[in-house]
C-alpha cells in the first residue's frame, strides 16, 4: 500500500508522523510524495488557533480532491472534534491522541508489539514534509493550564518518554543519516518530572550527548520556568544548537497573570540575560499572543516596549482566538477583531526589525551550516539552503550536492528572512 503522510502545526506533530513513517515501512508499505499516488493518507491535525483548525480541515479536503479515497485523521483538532472529522470527505477513521501511538497497528490490523520489539530505522518522509533533521518525540501533554491554551485539553497531562527510548530513537536517526535531531514535546521542559525518580531535561540532553554520535542536537520550545542552570550549561556544548525558543506570550505583567502564566516579565528578562551571558551569540526566539481578553492600550504598549527590549532573534505572533473549552473563551471584555489584527501587525513588524538586527551581527562571520535543501536555479547553478546552529536560514551557491551535510559558510549579507553566504569549507 502507498501511504501519504501530512501534518499541520507543531514540531511534535512532525515527530509523530516520522514515527508513523518508520512503522508503515517496517510493515512493508511505501511512502509517496504525491498524494495522487497514495492509497491511504494520514493527517495529523492541529487546533492551537482557529487558523490551524481551518488549515487542518482544508488539508483533508485537498487530499480528498487529489483522489485519495481513504484518509485517517488524528491529532488535536480531530480529537476534540471527532464528529466533524468523520464527516469530512474521504475520512474512513479518526484516531484520537490517546490512541495515536497505536494508529499504524490499528489501521493495518497488527499487534503494536510488532513495532515495539526493536528500534526501527529512520525513514525520511518524501514530499512537503521531507526534513533532513530528525524530530524525536520526548514528551507529550502539559503540566500547566494557561487560560488560552486548548492543547492541554487535547493532549492531556504531561507524560515523559523514557530516557532509553529517546536515546535509542536518536541512535536510529543517526543510523538513518540524520545530522541533527530535535527533541520535541508539548511541554518539553517538564520531561522526567513524572517518573518515579524525578529527572530533569538536562539529564536527557546529557544522555543523548554521551550515548549517541549525533553531530547536532536542538531543543524545541521550552517554557521559561522549565529552564535550569544545568540546562544552560549544556547548551554551551559544541554539539548543542545555540537556540532556545522561550514562549513569552505577553510583556505585560497583568496580562500574563490573567493568562495564568507561571512567570513575570521581570523573571523572563532575568533568565534571558543569564542565557545570553552564558552562551554568546545564542538565538532567543519566542511566541507572542496578542489581543488577549481585556488587554488595554496601556498593557499592549507595555508589552510592546518589553518585546523591543528583549531583541528577539525571531518569533511567532498569534492573534488571540477563543478556543471552546478554555477559560479565556468565557472571559469578559473580548478585544475587537480589528484591534487584535492591528496589534498583531505592530508586533510582527517589531520582531522582524529585531530579527534583522540579530542576523546583521553575523555578517563577516563563519558559521557551520547544515544544508536542508538544494535547488537548481534558472542559470543552471545550484543554491543550497540550510540552518546554522543559532537558527539562521542561509542561502549559498553550491558547487556540488551538499544536501544533509555541514559546511563552513562566510556570511556576506542579510536577506529578507535569512542571510546569504559563501561556502568556505565542506
Amino acid at each position: 500500500m502507498k501511504i501519504y503522510l501530512d501534518m499541520i502545526g507543531c514540531r511534535l506533530n512532525q515527530s509523530e508522523i516520522e514515527i508513523m513513517a518508520r512503522q508503515f515501512t517496517a510493515a512493508g508499505h511505501s511512502l509517496v510524495a504525491d498524494p495522487a499516488e497514495a492509497d491511504l493518507a494520514v493527517v495529523n491535525t492541529c487546533t492551537v488557533t482557529a487558523a490551524a483548525a481551518a488549515d487542518s480541515r482544508k488539508t483533508i479536503r485537498r487530499l480528498s480532491r487529489s483522489g485519495i479515497e481513504k484518509i485517517v485523521t488524528t491529532g488535536c483538532w480531530s480529537t476534540l472534534n471527532p464528529d466533524q472529522a468523520q464527516k469530512l470527505p474521504g475520512v474512513i477513521e479518526n484516531v484520537t491522541n490517546a490512541n495515536k501511538d497505536e494508529l499504524v497497528a490499528v489501521i493495518l490490523g497488527l499487534n503494536q508489539e510488532v513495532f515495539d520489539q526493536e528500534p526501527l530505522e529512520r525513514i525520511i518522509i518524501p514530499g512537503s514534509r521531507l526534513r533532513t533533521r530528525a524530530f524525536i518525540k520526548a514528551q507529550d501533554g502539559c503540566r500547566h493550564n494557561c487560560a488560552f491554551c486548548i492543547t492541554t485539553v487535547a493532549r492531556g497531562e504531561s507524560r515523559s518518554i523514557s530516557r532509553e527510548n529517546v536515546v535509542e530513537n536518536v541512535r536510529a536517526a543517526v543510523r538513518g543519516g540524520a545530522q541533527e535531531a530535535v527533541l520535541t514535546g508539548v511541554q518539553l521542559g517538564s520531561w522526567g518530572k513524572d517518573f518515579d525518580t524525578s529527572l530533569e531535561l538536562h539529564d536527557l540532553v546529557l544522555a543523548v550527548l554521551e550515548e549517541t554520535q549525533l553531530p547536532r542536537l536542538r531543543l524545541s520550545s521550552i517554557e521559561p520556568w522549565d529552564i535550569t542552570s544545568d540546562l544552560i550549561d549544556l547548551i554551551r556544548e559544541e554539539r548543542v544548537a545555540r537556540h532556545l525558543h522561550l514562549p513569552l506570550q505577553s510583556g505585560s505583567a497583568d496580562v500574563l497573570r490573567r493568562m495564568t502564566r507561571a512567570n513575570t516579565p521581570g523573571q523572563y528578562e532575568q533568565l534571558v540575560d543569564q542565557i545570553r551571558e552564558s552562551v554568546p551569540g545564542i538565538a532567543i526566539t519566542t511566541d507572542i499572543l496578542t489581543g488577549f481578553p481585556a488587554e488595554t492600550d496601556l498593557e499592549f504598549r507595555e508589552g510592546l516596549d518589553f518585546i523591543q527590549r528583549m531583541n528577539f532573534a525571531d518569533g511567532h505572533v498569534f492573534t488571540f482566538s477563543a478556543r471552546e473549552g478554555t477559560p479565556a473563551a468565557d472571559f469578559q471584555d473580548q478585544v475587537a477583531h480589528s484591534v487584535r489584527k492591528e496589534r498583531s501587525s505592530l508586533i510582527r513588524n517589531l520582531i522582524a526589525e529585531n530579527a534583522e538586527k540579530y542576523r546583521q551581527r553575523f555578517v563577516g562571520s563563519e558559521l557551520t551550516t547544515l544544508w536542508e535543501q538544494v535547488e537548481t536555479l534558472k542559470d543552471g547553478f545550484q543554491q543550497a539552503i540550510g540552518l546554522t546552529d543559532n537558527y539562521l536560514r542561509v542561502e549559498a551557491p553550491a558547487p556540488s550536492d551538499v544536501w544533509n551535510s555541514f559546511s563552513g559558510v562566510k556570511i556576506t549579507e542579510v536577506t529578507h528572512r535569512g542571510v546569504r553566504g559563501e561556502i568556505v569549507n565542506q
